[in-house]
Order: C-alpha cells, then sequence, then structure tokens
C-alpha cells in the first residue's frame, strides 16, 4: 500500500505522537460537542417558553390595541404623520459558547417616541397607554425570540461540524494511525527475528571454523 511508511522506528514514534495528538484531540471536540449539546437543549427549552407565551401575548396586544381604538377614535394617522423617531433600536452583540460564536440581540431604548405622549389628550389616554405598554412587552419578546432562534440555528451548525470531527477521528483517523503501528510494530518484530537468526548463524559458523582450527592445530 502506498499510504503505508517504511516500518522503521523513526516512523513508529511519528505515529505513536499522531496518535497521541489525535486521542487529545477527540477528548477535547467529544467534551464541545457535550458542551454544546448542553446548550443546545438550553435553546430549544427557552425558545418553547418564549413561544407558549407569545400567543397569549400577542392576542392580549392586539385586544388592547382595539380597545384604545374604541376609546380613543382611529388615532393610526396621527402616529404615522407625526415626527417621531423609534423608540427601540436592536443591537447585536456575540455570546462565546465552546469556542462558537453565537449571535443575541438585544433591545436598547434610544429615549425618542416622546411626542407619541400627546396622544390620547382628547380621550382614551389610559387605553393608549395600556396598547403601548402591551405592545412594548410583545417587542420584548420578539427580540428574544429572534435572539434565541438564530444563536439556536448556529449552535445546530456547529454541532453537525463538531460531531462529524469526532466521528471522522475515532472512525476514521484514530483507526487508520493504530493500523499503521500495528503493521509497522509487526514489519519490526519480523525484522528482530531475522536478524536473532542471522546472528545465530553467524555466531555458529564463527564456533565451527574456531572449533575446526582447534582439531587441525591438536592434529598438527
Amino acid at each position: 500500500m502506498s499510504d503505508i511508511p517504511p516500518p522503521t522506528r523513526m516512523n513508529q514514534q511519528v505515529f505513536k505522537g499522531k496518535k497521541k495528538a489525535a486521542s487529545s484531540g477527540h477528548r477535547l471536540l467529544k467534551k464541545k460537542a457535550d458542551a454544546l449539546k448542553v446548550k443546545f437543549r438550553d435553546y430549544a427549552k427557552a425558545i418553547a417558553e418564549t413561544k407558549g407565551s407569545m400567543a397569549s401575548d400577542t392576542s392580549a396586544a392586539f385586544f388592547s390595541l382595539t380597545a384604545a381604538t374604541y376609546a380613543a377614535g382611529d388615532f393610526h394617522h396621527k402616529v404615522r404623520e407625526g415626527n417621531m423617531r423609534a423608540r427601540v433600536r436592536v443591537g447585536a452583540g456575540v455570546d462565546n459558547v465552546a469556542g462558537v460564536k453565537l449571535p443575541v440581540f438585544t433591545q436598547l431604548d434610544t429615549g425618542g417616541g416622546q411626542q407619541a405622549e400627546s396622544l390620547g389628550l382628547t380621550g382614551g389616554g389610559s387605553k393608549i397607554d395600556a396598547c403601548r405598554t402591551k405592545f412594548e412587552g410583545l417587542l420584548t419578546a420578539l427580540v428574544k425570540l429572534a435572539s434565541l432562534q438564530t444563536s439556536f440555528v448556529t449552535l445546530d451548525e456547529a454541532m453537525k461540524v463538531t460531531n462529524r470531527r469526532v466521528n471522522a477521528l475515532e472512525n476514521v483517523t484514530i483507526p487508520k494511525i493504530e493500523g499503521i503501528l500495528d503493521y509497522i510494530s509487526r514489519e519490526l518484530d519480523e525484522l528482530e527475528r531475522e536478524d536473532f537468526t542471522r546472528l545465530k548463524k553467524v555466531q555458529a559458523s564463527k564456533e565451527e571454523k574456531i572449533a575446526l582450527k582447534k582439531k587441525e592445530e591438536e592434529e598438527e
């Protein structure tokens, strides 16, 4: 086989080092995969809980919008025509989990939207405030869900890559190195046996020559 190195002591030491490095890498990747799996389950649980509460939050928010519209009249055009800045923006950050960078979204209050306080002065102000509070809570849940969902997808891809590497080391790389080491060990053992046999023959030949010479000397 062309990929089998010559059976020498040097190659044996080289492949022992490779096996040690591969085994160490396998252990580290296994720990990383376990850590990612735990985090993956945490994200899945958090997503399920957030989605479960969003149905009731969305229903409550739009019900409060209907109540505000009934109490204050149709104020949508005032919101659209008003010179208002976004009160909430979304910031992006990074969370490091076992060497994997996960995107994290955070809700930032810009302090804008103060002009909206004038809405409802002619009536229905409390309903509009209640509606604003409901939708702010819904927006917070949406930002949280977006962050969890994006991190979940990124984590899922990282888990697949890590598991592929673990399986490759466990089922391909390490067994291949062990096979090469076994081959080198067998060949070296065979060479040692051949050397031992050859040395025995040389020693026997020398002893035979010495005995023959001694016999000749005695005959003289």
